[in-house]
Formats: C-alpha cells, sequence, structure tokens
C-alpha cells in the first residue's frame, strides 16, 4: 500500500515522532511505501512532495517542528481545490492518507472523506483542546517550557517589587495557561472560558502587596477575555487579518493587561510574550512517547480500513473515533482543573485566580 502523509496548521514538538512511528511501521510490519505532502494541505494543491523512507525519518525523533513543513491553507477556499486534492493523491499512487493536524486541517480530511477519499487523522494542536482525545503531543512540551518562564521571571519579579504578566498560547481553551499557572505557582491565571473582572485583579494585587507580598505573576492565556466584552483591551482583539480558516491572528493581552495593572495599582509592571517559543525546540519525553503511539495507531488505522477516523487517547489507550466527532467542538478547561486552580489561589467571582 502506498500512503500520502501531511501536517497542517501551527507547528508543534512531536510531528517529527508521529512521522517516523508511521514510516518505520508502515515499512517494516505492512512493506508500505510513503509519500510526504510539503507545507500541509498546499502540497496537495500545488504538488510538493518528498518521499518519505527510513533514511529520510533517520533522526528526526528529537527534533521539532517538522520535516514536511506545514502552512495553514485551506484548500476548500480555492476553486475546485478538494477535487484538486484527491486527483493529486491518485496522481501520486496514494491509497490513502494519513493527515496529523488540528480541527482545521482535519476539517479538511473530514470534507475530503465524505468525498471518497480514504484519509485518518492525527490530531495536533499545542493548545490540546481538540475534542474527543484527553492529550494532543505538544501540549505538554509548551507547559514544561512556560512553567519554566514563569520560574524564571518569579525571581526578577520578586527582586523590583514589580508585577509581570506571562501571556502563553491558548486561542479559546486555556489549557496551558491553566497547567503552567498551576505548575508555575501564579498568582492569576486568565483563560478564555472564564472572561475575567480587571478591577477584581488589580484588587487582588494590592491585597498581596498589602500582605507584604510585593510581587505578582499573572499568567494569561492569548484568548483570555475582559468581562465588560470590550474587545479593545487587547489580547481578545485581533491584529489586521484573518488565516485561510478565518481565525484572527491574536496578539497584546499582556501588553494591555500590565498596563491596566500599573494604572489602577500603581504598582510597575511588565509583560512577557512567549509565542513561538513554546513550539519550539525538541519534545519532551512524554510528548515524543504520545507522538509516537498516534503514528502507530493511525498506520494500523489504515490497515484496518478505518477511514475518516481519527486516532485518538482515551486514558491509556490509543483508540479510533470519527473525525466528525473530533471537529464538533474546542474541548475547554474542565471544572476539575479550575477547582485544582481555585484550590491554590484566592477565590474570585471569576474563579481561576490566586493566593499567596
Amino acid at each position: 500500500m502506498k500512503v500520502g502523509v501531511l501536517t497542517g496548521g501551527g507547528d508543534c514538538p512531536g510531528l517529527n515522532a508521529v512521522i517516523r512511528a508511521v514510516v518505520r511501521k508502515g515499512i517494516f510490519h505492512y512493506e508500505d511505501g510513503f509519500v510526504g505532502f510539503m507545507e500541509g494541505w498546499r502540497g496537495l494543491l500545488e504538488d510538493k512532495t518528498m518521499d518519505l523512507d527510513l533514511s529520510s525519518v533517520g533522526g528526526i525523533l528529537p527534533r521539532g517542528g517538522t520535516i514536511l513543513r506545514t502552512s495553514r491553507t485551506n484548500p476548500a477556499k480555492y476553486p475546485e481545490g478538494l477535487k484538486h486534492c484527491a486527483e493529486s493523491l491518485k496522481k501520486h499512487g496514494c491509497d490513502a492518507l494519513i493527515a496529523i493536524g488540528g480541527d482545521d486541517t482535519l476539517s479538511v480530511a473530514q470534507k475530503l472523506f465524505t468525498n471518497g477519499v480514504k484519509v485518518v487523522g492525527v490530531p495536533k494542536t499545542i493548545d490540546n483542546d481538540l475534542a474527543g482525545t484527553d492529550f494532543t503531543f505538544g501540549f505538554d512540551t509548551a507547559v514544561n517550557i512556560a512553567t519554566e518562564a514563569i520560574d524564571r521571571v518569579h525571581t526578577t519579579a520578586e527582586a523590583h517589587n514589580r508585577v509581570i504578566v506571562v501571556e502563553v498560547m491558548g486561542r479559546s481553551a486555556g489549557w496551558i495557561a491553566a497547567y503552567s499557572g498551576i505548575a508555575g505557582g501564579a498568582d492569576v491565571i486568565l483563560i478564555p472560558e472564564v472572561p475575567f473582572d480587571i478591577e477584581q485583579v488589580a484588587e487582588l494585587i494590592r491585597q498581596r502587596h498589602a500582605r507584604g507580598r510585593y510581587f505578582s505573576i499573572v499568567v494569561a492565556a492569548e484568548g483570555a477575555k475582559f468581562s465588560d466584552g470590550n474587545e479593545k483591551h487587547g489580547g481578545a482583539a485581533a491584529q489586521d487579518g484573518r488565516d485561510e480558516f478565518g481565525h484572527p491572528r491574536l496578539s497584546g493581552i499582556a501588553l494591555t493587561l500590565a498596563s491596566e495593572i500599573e494604572k489602577r495599582t500603581g504598582f510597575e509592571t511588565r509583560s512577557v510574550v512567549l509565542g513561538h517559543i513554546q513550539r519550539g525546540g525538541s519534545p519532551t519525553a512524554y510528548d515524543r512517547v504520545l507522538a509516537t503511539r498516534y503514528g502507530l495507531g493511525a498506520i494500523d488505522m489504515v490497515h484496518r480500513g478505518e477511514f475518516g477516523q481519527m486516532a485518538a487517547l482515551r486514558g491509556n489507550k490509543i483508540i479510533s473515533i470519527p473525525l466528525a466527532e473530533a471537529i464538533a467542538s474546542n474541548r475547554k478547561v474542565d471544572q476539575e482543573i479550575l477547582d485544582a486552580a481555585v484550590g491554590i489561589l484566592d477565590k474570585l467571582d471569576y474563579k481561576v485566580s490566586p493566593r499567596a
């Protein structure tokens, strides 16, 4: 069997581990051949390919990024784009396609499946917000990077009696902010799921100072929202432009929060935006193992004929679920994690705020 492989959407640590696992098991166990489509769906639209064999996947396990490169190309936005994707697969003799990506990439995979393409999905989102699976690879690496950053800013915040706002990834779900905020001992955690009152945040920080804690750490997901719904405040506001899937490019919540906090409290406040630092570098051991298991599961699904399905982690098992289920909604931070944050933080109305 000949199998096409692509990686779409934002890159994240662990993508190469998936590719490696797919190719190695496909060759050793099934005698498959592989073709890699470059830069996500753009590779199918523009016929950009590379051979995938044992040599090309050698040594890539610890590497970040993706040897297939990626893009946020949406074939459905182009005239007969989906038809062209199917024709490209046929041209290269592909009997099936493994698409590695988040809800956008997998939404295209679902459209192709409904049009007769044999496709299997692998969940990839650094935000950990894809429905139907407990964890996605790349998330653990991002949390570790964010936690280390929070640990580091703690010392400089304390030395200078400053408030420091750390902005992490999380467009519509605050998994990275919640996990790194808890692990890093943040004093305020702000996530998209729970709009916050900026005056409550300021009051909390004033109370910390009154108790002799002259510094504070605020962790905010890039998609955190002000409760007044006024998007001029920053992170909930987007930079000019949207990607091909219609998502606004978020930026600015940390800078806006720092300005508002300093204005309301009089305490010197700085902001740190981790941005793509969370995406780069070598994946953690956990992400290497999880990504490998997803890749092994995906190639097995191909040979079981489980098309229109996505590999998913449930408990400690890799299972198969419908692509339609995976892309139906974003997975929000659950109440247990919110309760864990509340348990170590000062109780505020918006529930995800802190304690010294």
